[in-house]
């Protein structure tokens, strides 16, 4: 296989301030106007010190990607994947080490870059197609293949000064996706317009994929990255943390990447004082790793925890989870004394401190966004606490039933039913 891109200890350092100068007298100008050369050469013979003021967005970052490989790149806000990806798109140049590339490379980094709000949107067409290095004939031979990705034909003569934030995001989309380079970069831009719209994004990034064409693609849509690539790189703080088939770089990226997430503590000042003799402590999910995450997979199975302190003795308590959608519709509500055994047994808890733990099983939830609340009460006596939006934490999909077909599946459950085929 040949090589298209290779990079060797890339680093990006920048200045996040500068540090305020002081008036100088006419004779202190002078004298540096006269140093200044001299100055210069010290700077290039001796490296400078990383200082307070300074970043290092890359550092050491080396890795190498085979023509017609699809590389995912994942990690945290602030890892550093868009700088290495403006870093690869020649935006921007690199403070150490060097990057070697094979073919012409098209960057979909912010789409919309070079649209004029007071041209058509059949004019801007040109001119951002122009903007991204396609030659007019180019454009005009997919002009239309454009307009009817876009889905703005209504409006295709209307100055786009006019347009909505969603379609001026679609037909930026979609001059920048009809680019065809060896090698193409794509940032985080599938997220723009509707959800209808993000899965014909994605279809179109497979459909370059099996071109053969080499894609780095950067997403948070961990289904899109297992769906488009097969290997996947983590950046974390800047450094290149690991490299392994995409499964395996999901999977630590959601148990180690957001080891800070998923987790909500309530200081005292937060807790009202009609709570005691209840006091809530913290509210975690932890993946079956035991990890503290706010993404868990759908197919494996997780656990929520509430750790809570008790100043005298409650008799009757049950301490429960309401567990809604990002919209706001209920999807269950479970107590930790629900069984009529542990109810019995615990009926009378003495102060102390304790956590109540549930697992919720695999194969239950959908995909999607979801909120925590949290419930201490006895029932029909008192109810010491309640937060209804507590933590939220993300349900990813990628090998849940029926993710073959790219289709939304409707409803907050995705349960794995045992099915039977038979032929009479």
């Amino acid at each position: 296989m040949t090589t298209v891109i290779r990079v060797e200890n890339l680093g990006k350092r920048y200045r996040i301030g500068l540090a305020p100068q002081k008036y100088q007298t006419l004779s202190e100008k002078v004298t540096n106007a006269f140093s200044a050369p001299l100055r210069a050469i010290r700077r290039v013979q001796a490296p400078k010190a990383d200082g307070a003021d300074t970043l290092w967005a890359l550092r050491d970052v080396s890795f190498d990607v085979e023509q017609g490989q699809v590389l995912g790149i994942i990690g945290r806000n602030g890892a550093g994947k868009s700088t290495l990806l403006k870093v690869l798109s020649r935006i921007t140049e690199p403070t150490t080490g060097s990057v070697t590339l094979r073919g012409r490379v098209g960057s979909l980094l912010e789409v919309g870059t070079g649209f004029h709000p007071e041209l058509t949107g059949r004019e801007n067409i040109f001119l951002n197609g122009a903007i991204l290095g396609m030659k007019r004939a180019e454009i005009e031979r997919k002009f239309d293949e454009i307009v009817a990705f876009s889905e703005v034909e209504q409006f295709i003569e209307t100055p786009v000064k006019r347009y909505s934030s969603g379609m001026y995001l679609r037909l930026a989309f979609a001059v920048a996706a009809h680019l065809e380079p060896e090698i193409l970069v794509v940032d985080e831009v599938l997220a723009v317009g509707d959800a209808e719209f993000q899965k014909k994004c994605i279809g179109k990034m497979g459909d370059v994929a099996q071109q053969g064409r080499t894609v780095l693609f950067v997403s948070h849509n961990m289904s899109a990255i297992l769906r488009l690539t097969q290997e996947s790189i983590v950046l974390e703080k800047g450094r290149l943390a690991l490299r392994a088939p995409s499964s395996e770089a999901v999977d630590y990226y959601l148990s180690a990447g957001n080891a800070k997430a998923g987790e909500r503590l309530w200081e005292a000042d937060e807790v009202p004082a009609e709570s005691a003799p209840f006091r809530p402590i913290a509210l975690r999910v932890r993946d079956e790793k035991g990890n503290v995450v706010d993404t868990v997979r759908s197919v494996e199975p997780f656990h929520i925890e509430m750790e809570y302190e008790l100043a005298a003795p409650i008799t009757g308590l049950r301490v429960g989870v309401y567990l809604t959608t990002a919209r706001g519709d209920q999807v269950l509500t479970s107590f930790d004394t629900d069984d009529q055994k542990r109810f019995e047994k615990h009926g009378a808890r003495p102060a102390g401190r304790y956590v109540s733990r549930c697992t919720v099983p695999p194969d239950l939830l959908n995909g999607g966004r979801y909120t925590l609340g949290v419930n201490a009460s006895a029932y029909r006596v008192r109810r010491y606490f309640m937060d209804e939006q507590a933590l939220n934490f993300n349900v990813e999909t990628s090998g849940a039933p029926g993710m073959q077909w790219p289709e939304a599946r409707p409803g907050v459950l995705r349960p794995r039913f045992e099915w039977k085929i038979e032929t009479k």
